[in-house]
């Protein structure tokens, strides 16, 4: 990974695909190990988590992260989540977060040097492609290394640096739990990697 120490930094996390990616690697985030290993890489200027969320749940498990990330250093980015029950019967949430994602990558792109988007989604490789024409540049962070890999061929290739999760898990990871504490609501999305 090259960064500069002056440079201002904005981290972009698509919720779902980072939860669904170091999911496949068997590790969970730690999200305060994940905020300080970017703050000693340059000026981290913002810090955005997006998700989709159940509003007619009393309790939706993914709200206690939710929480605890809006009081310790990022903004938090919901919409509400819509469910719906597919062909076979099963029960699946549609919260897409790319519209909001791309946009604030946009407006980002006149006050940061460098943007890091945390998804493998390939919808995002045109919104890549007209940061870096304003002069901006993107780090991809997600992985090859599971099974399919997580990220889109072509937005890897777009992006400045691709930042491989399982190497950047040995920093910011931690083992994943016997139990599942938390599923985003996003993550049962269909995600186009």
């Amino acid at each position: 990974m090259t960064f500069y120490p002056n440079e201002r930094i904005g981290l972009f996390i698509d919720g779902a695909n980072l939860y669904s990616a170091a999911r496949a690697l068997d590790f969970d985030i730690d999200y305060r190990k994940l905020l300080e290993e970017f703050k000693k890489r340059g000026r981290l200027v913002r810090a955005n988590y997006y998700t989709a969320l159940l509003e007619n749940d009393d309790y939706t498990p993914i709200r206690p992260l939710v929480d605890w990330l809006d009081y310790n250093g990022f903004s938090i980015v919901t919409k509400a989540a819509r469910e719906y029950t597919d062909e076979n019967g099963r029960r699946r949430i549609k919260g897409d977060m790319d519209v909001e994602i791309a946009v604030d990558v946009m407006e980002a792109a006149g006050y940061l040097d460098h943007i890091i988007l945390f998804s493998g989604d390939g919808d995002f490789r045109k919104v890549v492609e007209a940061v870096q024409r304003r002069g901006v540049r993107v780090s991809v962070v997600s992985t090859l290394k599971s099974q399919p890999p997580m990220i889109a061929d072509d937005l890897r290739r777009q992006a400045d640096n691709f930042i491989e999760l399982a190497e950047l898990g040995r920093l910011v990871g931690r083992e994943r739990r016997a139990r599942e504490d938390f599923t985003p609501a996003a993550a049962a999305e269909d995600d186009d990697a």
